[in-house]
């Protein structure tokens, strides 16, 4: 690890210029990722800015909304009385997705905005179109079993790693972030890019731009919703599919849905092709597996994912059931 310096903010505006007008700091939070990074000299910032002591850590309703601080614990979110009710598949998002100890440390904002946890990428003798752009992707001829099957691109097939971002891309959740200039906002759909030509570049944010709080319209199907996770272990492990699902009936017949996949594509992904087979449906099998089908057919794989398709698929299927 390489000799960095240290600072502490204390105000927001104050860690947003500091880390603005110095091109090699960053910032530190709950640090759960990002240190291990630093050690594996993944990433190499000469100066990290701590933000801990910024005042970012509320969870509040407001009318129409709930508004969680950037700097909230993933365990006093999951934990929030608000957000059991209301949006009980952020809960379970939050709960499946670390140990104990590490929802205790992470923050809400650093969740967003963890790196892919592809073996490439965290290997610095292997290439990576994320850490080093244009030497090349180790993933696509090499060992993927993990990787993404939508989504992909010629320069970079790894998948999101965050369970979070999948139930806030279901909530069609806003991003606010702070810069030099004064406030912004992303819908969700917007803060996670598609790799393309250029994967090094994961999010829409400027250098310094900080995120302040994730807002969540009020979402009445949100309160009969569900997050399936499907890994190959029950506890502390990544995705190899995930699906966060919120369902209305009316008379059997659906009346409203939400789906977003994760651990099959390089962004958390809205199942928005299958979300407007389902309106109007019956809420049956047929129906559900049909949808899923529809929302795969563009996935491209290789040898080793090929089995995240029908996965996938099956698990569509099983998160509405159980709503349903």
């Amino acid at each position: 690890m390489r000799p960095l310096t240290y600072s502490r903010a204390s105000a927001v505006a104050d860690a947003v210029h500091a880390v603005t007008v110095d091109p090699e700091s960053a910032y530190l939070a709950g640090g759960t990722t990002e240190i291990d990074l630093l050690r594996q000299d993944v990433l190499t910032p000469g100066r990290l800015v701590d933000i801990n002591d910024l005042p970012l850590t509320g969870i509040e309703e407001t009318r129409g909304a709930l508004v969680i601080g950037a700097l909230a614990r993933m365990s006093d979110v999951a934990a929030a009385p608000a957000v059991r009710t209301r949006y009980p598949l952020l809960a379970q998002a939050l709960e499946a997705g670390a140990s104990a100890q590490l929802r205790h440390m992470a923050t809400m904002g650093g969740n967003l905005l963890q790196r892919v946890r592809c073996g490439y990428f965290r290997d610095t003798e292997s290439p990576c179109n994320k850490r080093r752009p244009g030497s090349g992707c180790g993933a696509l001829t090499g060992v993927n079993r993990g990787h993404a099957v939508l989504g992909t691109s010629e320069h970079c097939i790894a998948t999101h790693p965050s369970d979070a971002a999948v139930a806030l891309t279901a909530l069609d959740a806003r991003v606010h972030t702070r810069t030099t200039a004064g406030h912004g906002a992303y819908h969700i759909d917007d803060f996670f890019l598609l790799p393309g030509d250029t994967p090094h570049r994961e999010h829409p944010l400027e250098h310094g731009e900080l995120i302040t709080s994730i807002e969540i319209p009020d979402t009445p199907t949100a309160r009969n919703s569900t997050y399936l996770k499907v890994r190959d272990r029950a506890s502390y492990e990544f995705a190899l599919v995930s699906v966060a699902a919120t369902l209305q009936l009316e008379q059997g017949r659906i009346s409203g849905v939400r789906l977003a996949l994760g651990g099959v594509a390089t962004k958390p992904w809205r199942a928005r092709r299958a979300e407007r087979l389902l309106l109007g449906a019956g809420a049956d099998r047929r129906a559900f597996a049909e949808a899923a089908r529809e929302e795969l057919a563009d996935a491209a794989p290789t040898p080793m994912n090929a089995f995240k398709v029908e996965l996938a698929q099956r698990a569509v299927v099983r998160a509405l059931e159980s709503l349903a």
